[in-house]
Order: C-alpha cells, then structure tokens, then sequence
C-alpha cells in the first residue's frame, strides 16, 4: 500500500435533538493540545444552537421523564458498555486535551466509564433515599415522591474534559431530566464524541444535547431562558457564576453552584448532584378501602 495517502480529519459537530448540526453561524474555532498544536476545528455555537437545544431538551423530557427508573438504568448502562468499546478514542483525546500520559488517560477513562455505571445503577434507588412514607396525624397515608425537575442547563468543567464530564452529565439524566450540555471551552473534543456514543446507544434524541464554544456566550442566554428550569454552573468562574445567578433568578430557576477548579473528581461523588435537581411530590390519601381519591401538593 502506498504511504502517501492523505490523512482523514475527523470533523467534530455539536449533538442537538439526536443529530448532528454543524454551528447554525458557521463558525468554529482551532482547538490544540497542552502543547499547543492544532487537534481539530470545534463548531462555535451561537444563542440560536442554545435556543435549538433547549426546544430539543423540552421536546424529549416528557418521554424520558416519564420512563420507568429501570429502564433508565438499562439505557445509561447501555451508554457505559459503548464507552468501553471506543476507550482507545477517549483515551487519545483525553490526553490530548489535559496534557496526560496515556496510561494516566487510560485511567482516567475507565473511572469515568465506572462512574456513568455508577450513576446508571442509581436509577432506581434514589427515589428509596429521598421518597418514603410520612407519619401524619389522621387516617392518612402520607408519600413524598421525587421528581425530576426539567431541562437543565450543565455548564461542564473546564478542567477535566471527561471524568468531570461524565460526571456531571451522568446524574442529571439518571434521575429524568434532559440536559443542554456546554463543553469545556478549552477542551471539548472528548464532550463531543460523547455526543456521537449516546447518538448511538439507547438514549433518545434530545436527552442530552452538548453545544461548544465560549462559555460565557452560551451561557447567558441559558441562564435567562424561561422554558430552562435548572442550572448547574461548575463550569464557570466566581464572576460568570454571579452574572449567571442572578439571571436565573428571573424564573426562580433551581441552581448548583460549585467551582471545579480544583475538584477531584476521582473522589466518591455522593448522592448529591442526583438530588440536586429532583423536586418532591407529595401525596394524601385516605386509609381504608372505601377511601376517596387522594390528594397532592
């Protein structure tokens, strides 16, 4: 074979309602390694591939919401099994985007593989954490029930384009939320061939949608969208943080505030970004056999 072929670049393109759309303003930008030599062209998203995202996000919620916790669990699991089979890929580009050896990369993966697996099986326990019976005065059963909150904007970290990655993006989706994801301005390489892993898996078109670009350009616009109804700002600095907070507050989004700089993501992350963005539902119902239908607030 001749070895004077000419290499294949792969074309990176942002992931909105199942597909794959170049930036709607036609710009990209170079992104490079921690040496700085040239990796790829990313798509710059503009507020119009926000806005597509977000109409994605609440188009899929319904369904996704609505899936029973296991079958959620079965999907995010799938998602884990097709990570592990494109691992040399993540491996390649994490070490490209965070300056590591490879096997340091390789590890780095498979803790961001066991950690969606983690989360996936997590689907249908967290209602046993969070949910339960409460003891009330009266012929009454009294059950608070979690529930998902809505389309969540995540603002990914800045400084680990996978394992932080996966996650902050692995909890939001488990518990039923869909998600606008805003990869790592820097570092967005291993955010979109994630795209093209759930593109593939059993997860529906919309669930999780991934723009990337300037953080701050993106964000903005997300923070003050009415039809988003959460948003998690661990990627943004102290100032984009406040800026954005006070956006939110125009709709009383629910909002996780939390810098990752410095975080460790290796650490075991808890149960508290699966709770962060459930809301209860509680319900009365009268005791006995010829009880009335019951009640919620």
């Amino acid at each position: 074979m001749s070895d004077n072929r000419l290499s294949v670049f792969k074309t990176y393109k942002l992931y909105v309602g199942g597909k794959f759309p170049r930036s709607e303003s036609g710009r990209v930008y170079e992104v490079t390694d921690s040496k700085g030599r040239w990796l790829a062209n990313a798509p710059q998203s503009s507020r119009k591939d926000a806005r597509d995202a977000v109409v994605a996000a609440r188009k899929a919620f319904g369904g996704w919401s609505g899936a029973t916790a296991y079958n959620r669990g079965q999907i995010l699991y799938r998602v884990a099994e097709m990570l592990e089979g494109r691992k040399d890929q993540f491996v390649r580009e994490v070490a490209d985007a965070e300056g590591l050896s490879k096997s340091k990369a390789a590890a780095v993966v498979d803790a961001a593989v066991d950690r969606w697996v983690w989360y996936a099986g997590w689907t249908d326990k967290i209602g046993q954490i969070v949910g339960g019976a409460n003891p009330v005065a009266g012929p009454y059963f009294n059950l608070s029930t979690p529930e998902p909150t809505g389309v969540v904007t995540v603002l990914a970290p800045q400084n680990s384009s996978f394992l932080g990655l996966v996650s902050v993006i692995a909890p939001v989706i488990a518990t039923g939320n869909t998600a606008v994801v805003i990869a790592s301005a820097d570092a967005p390489l291993p955010a979109l061939s994630l795209g093209e892993v759930l593109a593939t898996s059993d997860l529906p078109g919309g669930v999780v949608n991934i723009l990337s670009g300037k953080t701050a350009e993106l964000a903005a616009p997300l923070a003050s969208h009415q039809d988003v109804n959460a948003i998690d700002l661990t990627g943004a600095d102290t100032a984009l943080a406040t800026e954005l907070e006070i956006a939110a507050a125009d709709n009383m989004k629910r909002v996780l505030r939390g810098s990752a700089d410095g975080a460790d993501w290796s650490a075991d992350p808890g149960t508290r970004r699966l709770t962060a963005f459930l809301e209860t539902k509680t319900v009365w119902h009268p005791t006995g056999a010829l009880g009335a239908a019951g009640s919620s607030y």
